[in-house]
């Protein structure tokens, strides 16, 4: 660990941080103070208990030890919106409904789910005249609720379970679900919360809503909204034409003259993380992991693929084959540099965004204090297209008449081909708008509290910690494309990781734990899935199970590896390790498709329905499990098809009892899916 803190701070700009002898006594005596404070603390004079540690403050957190529920009964809120979010999208919307709220006059509060116990809301029908709960929930996974909607989701189910159909008597409740259609399970979340409500004695006064981020999940939860409010006026007998905004933003921006003792330059929750890395590393405390290894694994001049290593040795981070590693990317230097020239601002200037209410969520929306620098850089989205609330509030403070104009008409109902042609089509981020409407000048404040905040990229782990315990995998296509405008853009993380260097750079990671799992025994046969970067879980799975076989002397059940790509010559990842498996029997049949090599486009689920029998076998006769990674939208889709279709050929199924057979499968956990859109 000491010997990378080197690396490590110059990554975030902390180089030159030295320790002489006088630091070490100096730090010394302050750490012999520390832990006499802590056991006077902890163990105090005259035999009373001891006191509870204080926690660290962390930044974004809840800054009120009064609890959701009493805070709103203080407050004089009537109306709550939940939010279970994995990427921010959801936590974004109950923000913004928040806002919309004040407009028709509505005290509300916006609530992490992760911070709802199950029965303090029980009681909120009871305890607030006229309550109404507004959920904004995600599904994720396989159906699955997100993170910090889990315990919740767990105590709801119970409670239906029970079959108490007065428990949440006298609340009035919505859902509005956000999912993606590509997913078998398409806003299983949602759509269970507003059935399970009902079924507790809840009254839904608005249906319920479902985005689809297939499509334009945006254009839902406008629509949603209309209902929403029209519903919601009708409840509280509310005159929707006497709507008045005095005030839609949530958090004020400060201008920090004196520098402060703590200040954030990255760190996703707590000061100086990344100066003074400690154990144990998680989502708010990451690791900083060197890059070990960077290679290329494409042999195409226009495509890139790279295979990464990081080191993790020392730092107790432990992972297995199936999990997912997430790294904390950074925005381009050169995007934040004009964004901040357009602006006009001095990004080196420190600033803090503060809550204007107690009952936002979080104090600030990102770490605060930092410089607008470390904003851009580090926690705001500057990439993402804009969505029209946000040119509607930069035209809002807008005073050149044509940009207001424009801006108007974009984030209008009436300009929504427009928006559709000027933002998607044509893929412009905030920096185009502003560059194309200079005469719009929104204050900072604005920009950094509507953006998005800068999201955590998850990553298949390519590797087993049983033959690599020092370092995870990854393998990761760099995304570039160039837009119908001529300009050239690409991933924000993967072109941060190619513009890395190998033995220098660091990047954040935490490790997420995944249902995506081998069987328990290694005799268990197994089907993988995996076209492209698919690939990478099952390089994983076929390192632990050749593991197992040499060193435990274990005996493996059928391996079938189905992998696919455009071009052998150019894009067969891993081939020398693929064939080395096949030789040694850990892979006992390799299927390989190469869709642009023949006259005719062949895809893993043709080769699927050729081996079919063989599949059907060692899925019905001999309990194996079939793993599927990557693309949801087309590839996952086919293949769950194919094997209801294996069903009905191979097993003489009818087509309902195929489909009953592989959702059985999938209950089981002997159909696992690791997919994306």
């Amino acid at each position: 660990m000491a010997g990378d803190t080197g690396g490590v701070l110059a990554t975030f700009g902390l180089e030159g941080v030295m320790l002489d002898t006088t630091d070490m006594i100096v730090l010394s005596v302050v750490l012999c103070a520390l832990i006499y404070l802590g056991i006077t603390r902890l163990f105090p004079a005259g035999g009373s208990k001891p006191a509870a540690p204080v926690a660290a403050p962390t930044a974004g957190s809840s800054y009120m030890s009064e609890d959701w529920l009493s805070r709103m009964k203080r407050t004089n809120k009537k109306v709550a919106f939940f939010y279970g979010s994995q990427t921010g999208t959801a936590e974004e919307y109950a923000q913004r409904l928040v806002v919309e709220a004040r407009a028709y006059g509505l005290k509300a509060a916006v609530v992490d789910m992760q911070d709802a116990d199950f029965e303090t809301f029980s009681t909120m029908g009871e305890e607030i005249e006229g309550a109404l709960a507004v959920f904004c929930v995600a599904t994720y996974g396989e159906g699955d609720p997100t993170d910090n909607a889990q315990d919740f989701w767990d105590n709801l189910k119970s409670a239906v379970e029970e079959g108490d159909s007065g428990k949440l008597a006298g609340l009035n409740y919505t859902v509005f679900g956000l999912g993606n259609r590509t997913y078998e399970l398409f806003n299983e979340v949602g759509r269970y919360m507003d059935k399970s409500l009902t079924s507790l004695g809840a009254k839904r006064i608005c249906p319920l809503g479902e985005g689809d981020d297939n499509d334009d999940i945006e254009e839902d939860f406008s629509k949603w909204c209309e209902q929403f409010w029209t519903a919601t006026c009708n409840e509280y007998n509310i005159d929707p034409e006497a709507i008045a905004v005095d005030n839609n933003r949530l958090y004020e921006l400060t201008v920090i003259e004196e520098v402060p003792r703590r200040v954030f330059v990255g760190e996703p929750a707590i000061s100086g993380t990344y100066a003074n890395q400690r154990r144990p590393f998680t989502m708010k405390n990451p690791f900083l992991a060197k890059i070990e290894v960077k290679r290329e694994l494409f042999t195409d001049t226009d495509r890139s693929c790279l295979h990464i290593e990081l080191g993790i040795k020392g730092s107790n981070v432990r992972y297995t084959a199936g999990d997912h590693v997430a790294i904390l990317p950074c925005n381009k230097p050169a995007l934040v540099e004009e964004i901040g020239q357009l602006l006009g601002l001095d990004l080196d200037q420190l600033i803090s965004l503060t809550a204007l209410d107690e009952d936002v969520k979080k104090k600030h929306p990102f770490p605060c204090p930092c410089s607008y620098r470390t904003a851009l850089t580090h926690y705001v989205d500057i990439t993402s297209l804009p969505k029209p609330h946000v040119l509607r509030a930069i035209a809002d403070e807008c005073e050149e008449p044509s940009a207001k104009e424009a801006l108007l008409r974009l984030s209008s109902k009436q300009g929504k081909a427009e928006y559709a042609k000027y933002i998607h089509q044509e893929h412009r981020t905030i920096a185009h708008v502003l560059r194309d409407h200079r005469g719009a000048k929104p204050s900072a404040g604005l920009l950094l509290e509507l953006l998005p905040r800068l999201q955590p990229r998850y990553y298949s782990i390519s590797s087993s910690a049983k033959e690599h315990p020092d370092r995870i995998h990854i393998t990761a296509a760099v995304v570039r494309f160039t837009t119908p405008l001529g300009v050239e853009m690409g991933g924000v993380c993967t072109s941060w990781l190619d513009s890395l260097e190998e033995g220098v750079d660091t990047v954040p990671i935490f490790v997420r734990s995944s249902g995506f799992r081998l069987p328990l025994k290694p005799s268990t046969p197994v089907i993988m899935v995996g076209p492209g970067t698919g690939l990478a879980p099952f390089r994983g799975f076929l390192q632990e199970r050749s593991y197992l076989q040499r060193e435990k002397k274990a005996a493996l059940g059928d391996t079938l590896l189905l992998f696919g790509c455009q071009n052998e010559s150019k894009h067969f990842l891993y081939r020398e390790e693929l064939m080395e498996y096949h030789k040694e029997g850990v892979i006992s049949n390799l299927q390989l498709a190469f869709s642009r090599d023949g006259p005719e486009k062949v895809y893993v689920q043709h080769r699927l329905r050729e081996v079919g029998k063989e599949v059907y076998t060692l899925l019905k006769e001999k309990r194996g499990h079939i793993y599927v990674c990557g693309d949801a939208k087309y590839m996952a889709r086919d293949v769950s098809r194919t094997i209801t279709e294996l069903a009905v050929t191979h097993g003489g199924l009818t087509e309902q009892q195929a489909v009953n057979w592989a959702k059985d499968l999938r209950k089981r956990k002997r159909y696992c899916e690791d997919i994306w859109s």
